[in-house]
Protein backbone atom coordinates (compact mmCIF):
# COMPACT_ATOMS: atom_id res chain seq x y z
CA UNK A 1 0.00 0.00 0.00
CA UNK A 2 1.36 3.57 -1.01
CA UNK A 3 -0.01 5.26 1.85
CA UNK A 4 -2.01 7.65 0.00
CA UNK A 5 -5.68 7.87 1.62
CA UNK A 6 -8.58 10.13 -0.18
CA UNK A 7 -8.86 13.94 1.73
CA UNK A 8 -12.29 12.91 2.97
CA UNK A 9 -10.86 10.13 4.78
CA UNK A 10 -7.97 12.46 6.36
CA UNK A 11 -10.56 15.23 7.77
CA UNK A 12 -13.62 12.62 8.83
CA UNK A 13 -12.17 13.21 12.31
CA UNK A 14 -11.87 16.75 12.38
CA UNK A 15 -14.03 18.61 14.99
CA UNK A 16 -17.12 21.24 13.11
CA UNK A 17 -14.91 24.17 13.90
CA UNK A 18 -12.04 22.62 11.93
CA UNK A 19 -13.79 21.78 8.74
CA UNK A 20 -14.96 25.61 9.17
CA UNK A 21 -11.81 27.29 9.09
CA UNK A 22 -10.46 24.77 6.62
CA UNK A 23 -13.78 25.36 4.48
CA UNK A 24 -12.59 29.28 4.76
CA UNK A 25 -8.99 28.73 4.16
CA UNK A 26 -10.13 26.51 0.93
CA UNK A 27 -12.31 30.16 0.01
CA UNK A 28 -9.37 32.53 0.89
CA UNK A 29 -7.15 30.46 -1.51
CA UNK A 30 -9.08 29.91 -4.45
CA UNK A 31 -9.81 34.26 -3.75
CA UNK A 32 -6.08 35.24 -4.61
CA UNK A 33 -3.83 33.05 -7.23
CA UNK A 34 -1.01 33.67 -9.35
CA UNK A 35 -1.74 33.39 -13.46
CA UNK A 36 -0.44 30.18 -14.11
CA UNK A 37 -2.43 28.30 -10.58
CA UNK A 38 -5.46 29.83 -11.78
CA UNK A 39 -4.82 28.44 -15.16
CA UNK A 40 -4.16 24.87 -13.55
CA UNK A 41 -7.45 25.73 -11.56
CA UNK A 42 -9.42 26.03 -14.38
CA UNK A 43 -7.45 22.94 -15.59
CA UNK A 44 -6.40 24.29 -18.93
CA UNK A 45 -2.51 23.70 -20.12
CA UNK A 46 -0.41 26.38 -21.60
CA UNK A 47 -0.93 24.56 -24.79
CA UNK A 48 -4.57 25.19 -25.05
CA UNK A 49 -3.98 28.51 -23.88
CA UNK A 50 -1.72 29.51 -26.68
CA UNK A 51 -4.18 27.74 -29.32
CA UNK A 52 -7.10 30.09 -28.44
CA UNK A 53 -4.72 33.12 -27.43
CA UNK A 54 -2.91 32.22 -31.15
CA UNK A 55 0.55 32.42 -29.58
CA UNK A 56 3.27 30.30 -29.11
CA UNK A 57 3.08 28.38 -25.49
CA UNK A 58 6.51 29.89 -24.55
CA UNK A 59 4.58 33.22 -24.80
CA UNK A 60 2.02 31.89 -22.71
CA UNK A 61 4.56 30.93 -19.72
CA UNK A 62 6.38 34.49 -20.17
CA UNK A 63 3.12 36.11 -20.14
CA UNK A 64 2.49 33.75 -17.01
CA UNK A 65 5.36 35.10 -15.26
CA UNK A 66 5.38 38.92 -16.14
CA UNK A 67 4.44 41.10 -12.97
CA UNK A 68 3.42 44.20 -15.51
CA UNK A 69 1.10 43.24 -18.56
CA UNK A 70 -1.01 45.06 -20.74
CA UNK A 71 -4.48 45.31 -19.69
CA UNK A 72 -5.63 44.06 -22.44
CA UNK A 73 -3.49 41.31 -22.95
CA UNK A 74 -4.77 40.48 -19.36
CA UNK A 75 -7.92 40.46 -20.09
CA UNK A 76 -7.81 38.26 -23.13
CA UNK A 77 -5.83 35.47 -21.03
CA UNK A 78 -8.79 35.47 -19.01
CA UNK A 79 -11.13 35.40 -21.43
CA UNK A 80 -9.26 32.58 -22.40
CA UNK A 81 -9.76 30.48 -19.79
CA UNK A 82 -13.54 31.66 -19.74
CA UNK A 83 -13.68 34.67 -17.31
CA UNK A 84 -14.36 38.15 -17.69
CA UNK A 85 -11.60 40.85 -16.32
CA UNK A 86 -12.91 43.53 -13.65
CA UNK A 87 -11.06 45.89 -12.34
CA UNK A 88 -12.15 47.45 -8.68
CA UNK A 89 -10.51 50.25 -7.09
CA UNK A 90 -11.00 49.59 -3.39
CA UNK A 91 -11.38 52.51 -0.89
CA UNK A 92 -11.52 52.55 3.06
CA UNK A 93 -15.44 53.92 2.35
CA UNK A 94 -16.37 51.72 -0.87
CA UNK A 95 -15.47 49.80 -4.02
CA UNK A 96 -15.63 51.41 -7.99
CA UNK A 97 -15.74 49.21 -10.94
CA UNK A 98 -13.48 50.95 -13.68
CA UNK A 99 -15.11 51.12 -16.79
CA UNK A 100 -12.52 52.62 -19.24
CA UNK A 101 -11.14 49.17 -19.73
CA UNK A 102 -14.84 47.57 -21.26
CA UNK A 103 -14.45 48.87 -24.46
CA UNK A 104 -10.71 47.68 -25.51
CA UNK A 105 -11.73 45.94 -28.29
CA UNK A 106 -13.49 48.50 -29.99
CA UNK A 107 -10.61 50.93 -29.27
CA UNK A 108 -8.26 51.86 -32.45
CA UNK A 109 -4.95 50.54 -32.54
CA UNK A 110 -1.93 52.62 -32.12
CA UNK A 111 1.04 52.33 -33.97
CA UNK A 112 3.77 50.86 -32.54
CA UNK A 113 7.16 53.04 -32.34
CA UNK A 114 10.08 50.91 -34.11
CA UNK A 115 13.81 50.14 -32.48
CA UNK A 116 16.60 51.33 -34.50
CA UNK A 117 19.60 48.90 -34.27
Amino acid sequence: MSGRRPFKELTKNFSQERKRRVAERVVALKAEMPLAELRQARERSQEDLARVLKVNQPAVAKLEKRADMYVSNLRRYIEALGGSLEITAKFPDGSVTITNFSDLDNAPEKPRARRSA
